[in-house]
């Protein structure tokens, strides 16, 4: 009974919890998967990209404190031309962008990471080549 009070109490103050940093920008990469088309692209907070029909906007680029190479976690807002509202709305996790992914039937768009900080070392990604089509 006194560990589930201390689990409890740690809980509610918010011991445990890790803290994040926000990023000047993230790197996205996308893929048109009609046509085979991808690309990355590499945002300022609050800057937007066009991948096809897509409208990309970078809300905000976090990543935690202590470890600035670990995960990136991106809040983007993503619009499609031809759709009255947003395709996407949210926060997507670099590690696994399948828990909170753009269901989209054409496009797919995840986080690859934030923006570091000057002597941070990035995390090792394989890249893929820009795409040269429309």
């Amino acid at each position: 009974m006194k560990v589930l009070a201390l689990v409890v109490a740690l809980a509610a103050t918010g011991a445990g919890a890790q803290e994040f940093t926000e990023a000047t920008g993230g790197t996205l990469r996308w893929l048109d998967k009609l046509t085979g088309d991808t690309g990355d692209t590499e945002l300022a907070r609050g800057q937007t990209a066009i991948a096809g029909r897509l409208t990309i906007a970078l809300d905000s680029c976090r990543y935690p404190t202590d470890n600035p190479a670990s995960d990136a976690t991106a809040h983007l807002t993503i619009k499609d031309s031809e759709l009255p509202d947003a395709a996407f709305s949210g926060w997507m996790l670099a590690s696994s962008p399948a828990l909170s992914a753009l269901d989209h039937p054409r496009y797919d768009v995840w986080v690859l990471r934030c923006v570091l900080p000057e002597g941070a070392t990035p995390e090792v990604q394989e890249t893929m080549p820009e795409a040269t089509g429309e």
